[in-house]
């Protein structure tokens, strides 16, 4: 079957499935599977200084990030709010940060202006990089991933169609809500810190110097828990459609958080992250649009 694409929302364009999205979630799982990522955009970071000044903006230890080696990060607001989530990559004299439609020129805007008399250089890399979520088994951020240029793009993807099996979204999304990962503007929102939505020691680095919001993030941890928590959802799988991102979820009637990401897994059934506030009982039966939920805690 050809490939059905994403209609609306972040990813439109992407392709969601081609005809069989269980067969296409057991390959990723197998690790014989990949993905065109190519409507991500990319931001280039070039110049000596480059590491050192990512790891004092961001949420991640990387003044010695290895070649080749794939990291989430984070940067915050001075109150600790999640602003941009990102992947990078450093090749060994650009690191490039992969991001999410629409954040690319807030985020390389933001970036500009805090290079001072650094040695960086920053630029939109989007229309001569693509990414492509490379064949093996998944990473804790997803990957394997692979950065083509654009003009290779075709080329790449042939080859990995003759040694694995090209996969969408609705694949992807499913493997990353049972891995319990949030996506930004997804699992967050203005009031969104990283405490709440399971990324310490992961995307947030918890022994590293200084760098914007650390102190709501160091505080939170130390002397109390965040007022929302992350939650992975065990929806019933009767009624075909998802409720839509951002659908309130509730108990007993009283609104105590929202819809994230909804897939549905060929394993677990209709499952989605969400956020609620942290004084839901864990064992409640929650209901999302008329639809009981079951609680699985992340946090």
């Amino acid at each position: 079957m050809s490939a059905v694409l994403v209609e609306d929302g972040v990813d439109k364009g992407a392709i969601w499935h081609f005809g069989e999205p269980s067969k296409e979630q057991r390959a990723l799982q197998a690790g014989s599977a990949w993905a065109d990522l190519s409507h991500l955009e990319v931001i280039a970071v070039s110049g000596e200084d480059r590491l050192k000044w990512l790891h004092d903006l961001t949420t991640q230890f990387l003044k010695d990030l290895g070649v080749n080696l794939w990291k989430s990060a984070m940067i915050l607001d001075p109150q600790g709010h999640i602003e941009y989530q990102f992947n990078l990559v450093d090749d060994g004299l650009t690191t490039w940060l992969v991001v999410d439609p629409g954040y690319s020129e807030a985020l390389c805007s933001y970036l500009t202006k805090m290079k001072f008399m650094l040695r960086v250089d920053v630029r939109i890399a989007t229309d001569e990089i693509a990414v492509l979520r490379a064949p093996g088994l998944s990473t804790e951020i997803g990957g394997p991933f692979a950065l083509v240029p654009r003009k290779e793009l075709a080329q790449m993807s042939a080859h990995f169609n003759s040694v694995a099996t090209q996969v969408g979204t609705w694949a992807l999304d499913a493997e990353r809500v049972a891995a319990q990962r949030p996506r930004i503007g997804f699992e967050t929102d203005h009031k969104s810190i990283p405490n709440e939505i399971g990324v310490l020691n992961g995307a947030v680095h918890m022994n590293k110097g200084c760098y914007r919001g650390q102190e709501t993030v160091a505080k939170v941890f130390n002397l109390g828990n965040p007022p929302r928590r992350l939650v992975m959802l065990h929806l019933d799988g009767s009624d075909v459609a998802f409720p839509a991102k951002g659908t309130k979820i509730e108990n007993n009637g009283v609104v105590v958080g929202f819809i994230g990401t909804v897939a549905r897994h060929f394993e677990l059934g209709t499952i989605a992250l969400a956020i609620v506030k942290r004084n839901t009982p864990t064992d409640a039966t929650l209901s999302v649009d008329g639809v009981p939920a079951l609680q699985e805690p992340v946090l």
